[in-house]
């Protein structure tokens, strides 16, 4: 498999809805497996298609549970009113982080690598880290949900599953 390259913030792909994935093809095996190679080599927890260029409604998400993630045409929903607020980066915003508010607890529908439909129940960091790649999917970058300003950030001092 390869690491691609990952798009930064003012890449226009990274502001575009993606499709939905249609049927499982080699050429989509590989983009999954690349996507989890590009992404542990980044030091990311999760990684969107658009992210790679591919502008496919696909993320894989490792929050390092012993579970690799691979969400296809997901849909998500929040469960209850609950809210948790904390510290977000990204592979596309490069040295920066911010305070975003995302539901605590959130149901996700999706397809996995076997495009066999399955829900979730994710809760705090996991529920952050599903609700980060799915904004991707339709062109949100967290910055735009930040609670006041980007701070600067030098990755070696965070802890791995802070950046998402």
């Amino acid at each position: 498999m390869a690491i691609r390259s990952i798009r930064k913030i003012g890449d226009s792909i990274l502001e575009k809805k993606c499709k939905e994935i249609k049927e499982m093809t080699d050429k989509t095996r590989d983009l999954i497996q690349d996507m989890f190679e590009t992404m542990y080599d980044a030091n990311g927890v999760g990684l969107a298609a658009p992210q790679v260029g591919i502008l496919k409604q696909l993320f894989v998400v490792d929050i390092g549970d012993g579970v690799r993630y691979v969400c296809i045409n997901p849909k998500i929903e929040a469960v209850g009113e609950e809210e948790q607020c904390g510290e977000e980066g990204c592979l596309s915003v490069p040295g920066k982080e911010g305070i975003v508010t995302r539901p605590m607890k959130i149901e996700v529908k999706a397809l996995d690598q076997n495009m066999q439909e399955y829900t979730l129940e994710a809760s705090g960091f996991l529920a952050r880290a599903f609700s980060h790649e799915n904004d991707h999917l339709n062109g949100i970058l967290y910055t735009e949900k930040v609670e006041g300003e980007l701070e600067d950030v030098v990755y070696e001092e965070l802890d791995e599953e802070e950046v998402i």
